[in-house]
This record gives structure tokens, C-alpha cells and sequence, in this order.
């Protein structure tokens, strides 16, 4: 597919580099990537994709635009609050480069759609922020045979890599089974440097663009690690699994599976935390209750977080270390335990349970729901 005078003019940049060249850049115009996520990596991959010219990008998300999301989401605005992020993120490719086409996919990314939707994408680019689509589009790259670029962040840490396993380790290789549910919070309950995503989402769109073009030496059997407090760069090296349940010579799992319930938590983080039924109290119910009846509210969140909304009379006990100050709590009492969104303190609510505290709840919402339905004076975050 030749280029035209424009495109000519539009990548002049690319085609003075020898590893591009012509040739190179006719390649991108007719290749394709599927972006797992619109989301803090999906933003830079899809913007820097789009912008080398990558003739197909595929976009798969189902959230809309959310004003905590502008903080590190870069490819959507102030203008698009409320939009679908595909068609936000659409709109903003193709003002970047009208020159390529996007696909968008408005839906969840499940074992029901995720072949049908992968399958006609040369590469396939992980920017979700959740383990059992990571497992998922980990055995949709294994079983299509396609490169998996998987970026993860938290906090001020980054993660790359390449999982191909034709030549190389898959992620399951590395991660047999995920880590225990709650073990590793997720960036909406920890929190992430804004820039960090720009940073390894900008690592991943080069390790695609590499294998698009057939050059350089992608991440494949190499995990980058990145610390943006340091600025240091580390690697590790990384060994294909001969054990492996599905890209090793004897795997037995041959078709996509329930990635909830393999690792025991939701695919995604809208829902407001909740303990299950018999266990959460509303936030409206909490506030009656606080009228008539002496209630214990058990802070579980870190004390930075006090400083941007708090309750009258809580105690704050992180959730970390709730386990080695169970003493200073009175299992006789009632008690309502929250957290910024019910998350945290569902998990606080089972350790409670657990060691004999029999007269528990918990916040369904946390303290933002707290704001929503209770009092407006007290900001969300």
C-alpha cells in the first residue's frame, strides 16, 4: 500500500531513518493493533500509535469519562466528561490522524467476545489495570498466536514486557495463578503518579512499533522495571515455563475460561464495594442510625486520606495493620467499618469476622457514598 503525498509529508520524520525508511512506513499503514483499555496506558499507546501511522487501532472499553480520570488519561478532556471513552478516544485519534482508521468496541473485554474482537489485529497491547483481563487477553495472544505488550503501574512503579509465545514466555509463565484477592490494591485505591502511565504507555507503543516494523530487539523473555522516584531502569530476565498451564508442551487449559472467578475478583472496579448481602449498611442508614444508636466507625484508610474528607469520631486503623491491633477494638460493640469506597473495608469486615467480631458492617460506598447521599460539604476523590 503506497503512501500518498500527504502521508509522505506527515511521516517525513520516520521515513529518514533508515530502520523506517519507505518501506517501514507503508508496513504500519497496513498494520493493525487492538488497545485493551483507553484508560492511563491505553491514552499514550493509542495517541503515539495513531500518530506513527498504524493504519488499524482497535480500542476496547465500556467506561465513560470521568473528571478523576484527566489527572494521567491524556487522550480525553474536560470537553468529554461524560462520554464513552472509545468515542472520546476515537474522536481524538482521528483529529490527530485522519489518515487511520479506529475501530471501537463499547463493551467489556470477556472470554464471550475477546477471540471474535483479537483476531484480525497483528499485535495486541494491555492497558488494563485489572488481573483477570490480564489472564484473559494472555490466553487470547497464546491461543491466536499474536505478541502480547503488557504494561502494568502503580504508584510511582512500571512494568514492561513482551509475551509472545512463539518465542518466548507467556504472562502465566511468570504468574501461574494470581495473587490472593486484596492482596495488590488496585491504582484506584492506592493512587498513581499521573506522568507514570505516559511513561511506560510510551514504552509499550515503542516495543509495538518495533514489532510492527521487524526491528530492534523487543522485551520478549525481559521484564523492564521502572521507579520513577529513582529514575532507574532494571531488567529481568525471564525463562519460558515448561510447566505452563497454557502456552507448555503439556497444557491442558485449550480454550478461554471464567477469569473472575479464577482469581476471585471483579474484572473492573465501578461497582461501590460491597461485603454481600447481610453484611453492608447504607450510607443513608448509617446517618439514621448515628441518631439513636452509639455506633463504632472504624476508619480503614491511610491517614494522608483523612486529610481530604473524614467522619466525626472515627478510628483510624489502616487496613495493614488491622491485623496486629485487633486489642485496641471491642468486639461487643457495633461497628461500621468504611474506607474511601467500601473496598478496603469489605476486606477489613471479613478479618474482623474472622477473629470472633460478630456485630460488624460495613459502608457499602465508603465515605464517598457517604458524600453522594449524606453530606455534599465533604469532597469525592
Amino acid at each position: 500500500m503506497e503512501l500518498t503525498r500527504e502521508e509522505i509529508l506527515r511521516y517525513s520524520r520516520h521515513l529518514l531513518i533508515p530502520e523506517v525508511g519507505l518501506r517501514g512506513q507503508e508496513r504500519l499503514k497496513t498494520s493493525s493493533a487492538l488497545i485493551i483499555g483507553t484508560g492511563g496506558l491505553g491514552s499514550p499507546v493509542a495517541l503515539y500509535l495513531a500518530a506513527a501511522g498504524v493504519g488499524r487501532i482497535g480500542l476496547v472499553d465500556y467506561d465513560v469519562v470521568d473528571s478523576s480520570n484527566l489527572q494521567r488519561q491524556v487522550i480525553h478532556g474536560t470537553s468529554t466528561i461524560g462520554q464513552l471513552k472509545v468515542e472520546s478516544a476515537k474522536a481524538r485519534l482521528l483529529d490527530l490522524n485522519p489518515e487511520i482508521h479506529v475501530d471501537v468496541f463499547n463493551e467489556p473485554f470477556t472470554s464471550a467476545n475477546a477471540l471474535s474482537i483479537a483476531k484480525d489485529y497483528d499485535v495486541l497491547i494491555d492497558g488494563t489495570d485489572n488481573f483477570p483481563t490480564r489472564y484473559l487477553t494472555n490466553d487470547v495472544c497464546v491461543f491466536l498466536h499474536k505478541p502480547n505488550v503488557y504494561g502494568s503501574i502503580y504508584r510511582f512503579d512500571g512494568q514492561v514486557s513482551i509475551f509472545d509465545a512463539k518465542a518466548g514466555p507467556c504472562y502465566r509463565c511468570l504468574f501461574p495463578q494470581p495473587p490472593p484477592p486484596g492482596l495488590v490494591p488496585s491504582c484506584a485505591e492506592g493512587g498513581v503518579l499521573g506522568v507514570l502511565p505516559g511513561t511506560i504507555g510510551t514504552l509499550q507503543a515503542t516495543e509495538a512499533l518495533k514489532i510492527l516494523l521487524g526491528v530492534g530487539e523487543p522485551l520478549i523473555g525481559k521484564l523492564l522495571l521502572y521507579n520513577a522516584l529513582d529514575m532507574s531502569f532494571d531488567f529481568v530476565k525471564l525463562k519460558k515455563n515448561p510447566n505452563c498451564r497454557v502456552c507448555g508442551p503439556n497444557a491442558d487449559i485449550k480454550e478461554l475460561i471464567d477469569y473472575e472467578e479464577f482469581c476471585g475478583v471483579p474484572s473492573h472496579d465501578h461497582d461501590e464495594g460491597s461485603a454481600g448481602a447481610g453484611w453492608d449498611i447504607s450510607a443513608p442508614e448509617l446517618s439514621e442510625r448515628l441518631k439513636t444508636n452509639h455506633l463504632k466507625l472504624l476508619d480503614v484508610r491511610e491517614p494522608h486520606e483523612l486529610e481530604i474528607s473524614a467522619l466525626p469520631h472515627a478510628v483510624n486503623i489502616p487496613l495493614g495493620q488491622l491485623a496486629a491491633r485487633l486489642s485496641e477494638l471491642d468486639s461487643t460493640e457495633d461497628m461500621v467499618v468504611f474506607c474511601k469506597a467500601g473496598t478496603r473495608s469489605a476486606r477489613a469486615l471479613v478479618l474482623l469476622v474472622s477473629a470472633g467480631f460478630k456485630k460488624v458492617k460495613n459502608l457499602k460506598g465508603g465515605i464517598n457514598a457517604w458524600v453522594r447521599e449524606v453530606d455534599e460539604r465533604l469532597p469525592i476523590y
